[in-house]
């Protein structure tokens, strides 16, 4: 057993434990502030010991012990899973962030169609919107090369499992409270 502590923990065992962390946490047994700082030791754990102690006041099975090496699916594999995960997010981020100027910039342009369209002529000269898209695309632009930089769309996800979490037990706790 002792020996099996040493070893070194995979990434598979580490969303193990998190995902017994957020099961004891729904069930009332962690309150948030504990329950951030496992969270933060078990995705920072390099071994199963460190992983098992995260767990060893709470009933239920251990996660991190369990951790066998999975069979390949054909043709598909664990790198390519994470990697296509990692693009889903960073795709998101992308989303959130340009979303909103892409939305401004088709009502601007359509509006601008329509008086031109409305004027008779047809001016490409005359766009407009540019005065608007312009400045706030160039700050989209900044906020995108920066938090791609400093990996903001895997942050971003992180920080939207917390809220959905929090969330969760905030409606726990509404629930549990007596009435009066």
């Amino acid at each position: 057993m002792d020996e099996r502590n040493r070893m070194r923990a995979a990434d598979a065992d580490r969303e193990a434990t998190a995902e017994r962390l957020r099961a004891a946490l729904a069930e009332g047994r962690l309150d948030l502030g504990e329950y951030d700082d496992r969270l933060r030791q078990a995705y920072g754990a390099k071994t199963y010991g460190e992983l098992d102690e995260l767990l060893t006041d709470l009933p239920g099975p251990r996660p991190a012990g369990s951790s066998l090496p999975a069979p390949l699916a054909a043709g598909k594999s664990r790198v390519a899973d994470r990697d296509q995960t990692a693009v889903s997010a960073r795709n998101a981020w992308l989303l959130g962030v340009w979303g909103p100027w892409l939305k401004v910039a088709l009502i601007l342009t359509a509006i601008w169609f329509v008086s031109q369209l409305g004027e008779g002529e047809f001016e490409v000269d005359d766009y407009w919107p540019i005065w608007v898209l312009g400045p706030w695309g160039a700050v989209v632009l900044y906020q995108t090369i920066q938090g791609l930089a400093h990996g903001a769309p895997a942050n971003d996800a992180e920080r939207r499992r917390r809220k959905q979490v929090e969330r969760e037990a905030r409606r726990r706790a509404k629930r549990e409270l007596p009435e009066t």
